[in-house]
């Protein structure tokens, strides 16, 4: 029998099929862009329907890069996170454009219920805040905005979930769950609940009829029908990307990081059984779930990184590719005081200000595309500094750091992190781990590895590091920098 793993990896710019030995060598790769709808400023949506077919078509070409679907064992899937996709649950089709994590329309309902004094509950219950990033509020907007939403609800056949959700659901033809890390992205499961909470639902008005199961995060979840890749495969491994990526590198025992700079950038601390309550604005969230029983971790959560450099590629075209930027900023010895708040869609831990909005500060005639290249990636290590502060207080101190996504393969940006929050960044030779999270999930669900520990053992590969070499008058001077700009930001 094959011991080989699929990973359906559906992220936010694009969705991804790899294929893993028990090793965790990656054995193939296929990938598809995903449309980003901007109807509205600060509105970020995409079609659910390509990402479903989307990922079926990577899943599809992959399974034949293999030698077909004989040759697979299991399958791990894992998805960006809050982004809600609404759905009929006897068509099977999306009623209205999935909103995505980044999406601020629902900011004036946060507000309103900060205003009522509903934060102080809402974080004790859940670890969260009220911010648009999260999925309930989401749901909310659907129900009220969307008719077809809410006339799916009136019949009893709205379905509700993000998109790992909804990828099981077609995948299985019809099982609708969420692992225990994605639902407690939502605002409406309770840290210790065991299922979605009522109070919370009814908070946010959202009917407890169109939820998912809550289930674990490894183990005999689900299974794909054989119409879609030529025979039935166990699902076996589901988590949202940022705890993906955190079991991926390996942050298995308490007080063990990841930072993750993709999209936008994640840290998540391992905090063990403990239940984690910030007092500095951070999060508690569900590391992953086995046998019912949670690990948590305290998170804190940037909206943007790529992001930003996508932005200069893009909007801006200022760079032609991502991996310019390494040169650039290595071609001067400094920024030229040019700092860079990349608020472009609200600021996020420690900060949750969402009306925030991007600047660029200490502009010069000498100024040009080096300089803006390099503030954008220094904007990484400011950001992250923000976190690490927090981290501190709430007593989660970082004593290394170990970093993955795409902008970690940037050699200059690795060593300004270290540089900066002066101490050791780790980052491993494949540093694709949030797919890499998903195969060891999958693999100790399906029985490939006996458990978690040894799953991670197993597949996570070799290291390097980063040590810090910057004096404390240069770092001092970039952070009053910083706060400066944060300020007018």
């Amino acid at each position: 029998m094959s011991d080989t793993i699929l990973v359906l990896d559906s992220g936010t710019t694009s969705t991804r099929a790899m294929a893993f030995s028990p090793d965790g060598a990656l054995l193939a790769l296929a990938q598809a862009e995903l449309t980003q709808h901007y109807p509205r400023p600060g509105w970020v949506e995409h079609d659910a329907a390509e990402i479903w077919d989307k990922t079926l078509a990577c899943a599809r070409d992959v399974a034949g890069k293999l030698g077909g679907a004989e040759t697979i064992a299991a399958i791990g899937i894992t998805n960006q996170r809050e982004t809600v996709v609404a759905w009929d649950r006897d068509t099977g089709e999306p009623l209205a454009h999935a909103i995505v994590w980044q999406d601020r329309r629902t900011a004036d309902f946060c507000e309103t219920l900060r205003e009522r004094g509903e934060e102080a509950r809402v974080q004790a219950s859940t670890g969260l805040l009220l911010d648009p990033y999260f999925s309930g509020t989401k749901m909310r907007w659907l129900l009220r905005n969307e008719d077809a939403v809410a006339a799916a609800a009136e019949r009893g056949t709205l379905a509700f979930g993000t998109i790992e959700s909804w990828l099981v659901f077609k995948l299985s033809g019809g099982r609708h769950i969420t692992d225990a890390s994605n639902a407690s992205r939502t605002l409406l499961l309770a840290l210790d609940g065991a299922q979605f909470d009522k109070g919370l639902c009814d908070l946010f008005e959202v009917p407890g009829a169109a939820l998912p199961q809550v289930v674990d995060n490894a183990g005999p979840l689900a299974t794909c029908a054989a119409q879609w890749l030529g025979r039935e495969i166990p699902i076996t491994g589901l988590a949202g990307d940022q705890q993906s990526a955190t079991i991926g590198q390996a942050c298995l025992a308490p007080g063990e990081t990841k930072a993750t700079y993709g999209t936008g950038a994640f840290v998540l601390t391992n905090k063990g059984s403990e239940m984690p309550h910030s007092q500095h604005r951070l999060l508690g969230t569900v590391l992953y779930q086995l046998g019912g029983e949670r690990i948590y971790a305290l998170e804190g959560s940037v909206f943007v990184a790529g992001s930003l450099i996508q932005w200069l590629r893009d909007s801006l075209g200022l760079i032609k590719s991502a991996a310019e930027t390494e040169a650039l900023a290595r071609s001067i010895d400094s920024s030229g005081e040019v700092v860079i708040v990349p608020a472009l869609s609200g600021l996020g831990a420690p900060h949750w200000q969402a009306d925030a909005r991007g600047v660029v500060a200490g502009l010069s005639f000498s100024s040009g595309r080096a300089e803006l290249a390099r503030a954008a990636l220094e904007a990484m290590a400011h950001q992250t500094w923000d976190l690490a502060t927090a981290f501190a207080a709430d007593k989660a101190a970082w004593q290394r750091l170990r970093i993955d996504g795409g902008m970690s393969a940037n050699d200059w940006m690795a060593q300004d992190l270290a540089n900066m929050l002066g101490i050791t960044v780790e980052r491993p030779d494949f540093v694709e781990t949030t797919a890499l999270g998903a195969a060891m999930l999958a693999a100790a669900g399906a029985g490939i590895h006996p458990d978690l520990a040894t799953a991670a053992q197993a597949m996570r590969g070799e290291l390097a590091r980063f040590e810090p070499a910057m004096g404390d008058d240069v770092r001092k001077e970039r952070l009053g920098r910083w706060q400066k700009a944060l300020q007018a930001s």
